[in-house]
């Protein structure tokens, strides 16, 4: 089961009670305290692991503890150390405390660790207490309690490019034909209902990853639908790329407008992230309609066509990339930086496509 946020109580391990001890042996007159410290509680700890992808595992942990330090023994022994207790969490979660709802870490690289609570100390045998006026001390120091916090964990999950569109457009058919992800697909909306990454790989090296959210519906910022529960799982990304329908009774402009509008209702950031568009099923459309439809979409777009003014859907790479306005500027973020015509059940146009997604993101990187 797919969980992106839970609640959880934390706790470090309490300090270890320091001994009373005298030192009795054969031979040995008025030997003396001798009792040993108590060991040290176990600290908290966070570490982001590639291997989970979930936070599932703490559906039924609701308070996570380290282990309390032992008691001291005689013979100055001081008693063992609670052991450090590491909580594992997938890339992209973030450690919220409830109360302020200050973000407390950003867990986003494999392997990162931090510490998060810190172990109570052990408490002082009665050999610390001994003096030329007290030389037979019968106390000892109680160990130091742990610290425990009430904290939120949110997954907000990592990808280079995040598909966003209505229910039922293609987008798992997409990443399951440009990456190992294997989503689910059927032709009924909302087929989608938790998000799922894919590696889009380029030639033996190169790669990126892509995140498919469930379907957005107008007015999905206030509550409506499944997509605005997911959209911060493409909050992290810097590319968005809008899948629109050309076989939908929704009109092209209508289907951009609405979706631009929530994804910037849901968070200003993604409202400005850079953007392309793919225009999909493009296979179950009438060829001639398939022309009219782009074209009047480009010029409501008011963008200027690789391919010259006239658009003719037979000729390879059929896609409009965006000129850079200048050096400095670079691309105008007021309007897609590509639109290509797609069908991914066919085939149609996906190696221009991954290849473009590919060159912008490579961009973004640098």
């Amino acid at each position: 089961m797919f969980t992106d946020s839970v609640e959880l109580t934390v706790s470090s391990g309490k300090g270890g009670q320091g001994c009373v001890a005298f030192r009795r042996e054969k031979f040995v007159l008025n030997g003396g305290p001798n009792g040993g410290d108590g060991g040290k509680g176990g600290d908290i700890w966070f570490k982001c692991d590639n291997n989970t992808h979930t936070l599932s595992h703490f559906q039924r942990k609701m308070h996570i503890k380290a282990e309390n330090g032992k008691p001291g023994e005689g013979s100055n022994c001081t008693g063992k150390s609670g052991a450090k207790k590491v909580i594992i969490v997938p890339p992209g979660t973030q450690i919220i405390d409830q109360e302020s709802g200050e973000v407390l870490f950003d867990m986003v690289e494999d392997g990162q660790e931090v510490k998060f609570l810190q172990g109570g100390k052990g408490g002082l045998g009665n050999t610390h207490f001994k003096s030329p006026t007290n030389q037979r001390p019968t106390y000892a120091q109680p160990g130091e309690k742990g610290e425990t916090r009430n904290i939120k964990l949110d997954l907000k999950l990592i990808a280079d490019i995040g598909l966003v569109g209505f229910p039922n457009v293609g987008k798992s058919t997409l990443i399951s034909t440009v990456s190992n992800a294997r989503p689910e697909i059927a032709n009924y909306e909302f087929t989608t209902l938790t998000p799922k990454l894919g590696q889009v790989n380029i030639g033996d090296y190169e790669s990126f990853v892509m995140a498919d959210i469930p379907g957005i519906i107008g007015g999905a910022h206030e509550g409506k639908g499944l997509g605005i529960e997911f959209l911060r799982h493409i909050e992290r990304t810097e590319i968005l790329l809008f899948m629109i329908d050309l076989a939908s009774y929704r009109d092209l402009k209508e289907q951009i407008e609405v979706l631009k509008e929530e994804v910037a209702s849901f968070s200003q950031k993604l409202g400005t992230s850079r953007y392309a568009i793919a225009l999909t099923r493009t296979d179950i459309v009438p060829q001639e309609e398939v022309s009219q439809k782009i074209a009047e979409f480009i010029k409501m777009l008011d963008l200027e066509s690789s391919k010259g003014s006239e658009f003719d859907f037979d000729k390879d790479l059929p896609y409009f990339i965006q000129e850079s306005v200048d050096e400095t500027l670079g691309y105008d973020r007021e309007k897609p930086y590509f639109v290509v015509p797609i069908s991914s059940a066919i085939n149609k146009n996906i190696e221009p496509l991954k290849y473009a997604l590919f060159n912008l993101v490579q961009q973004t990187r640098q």
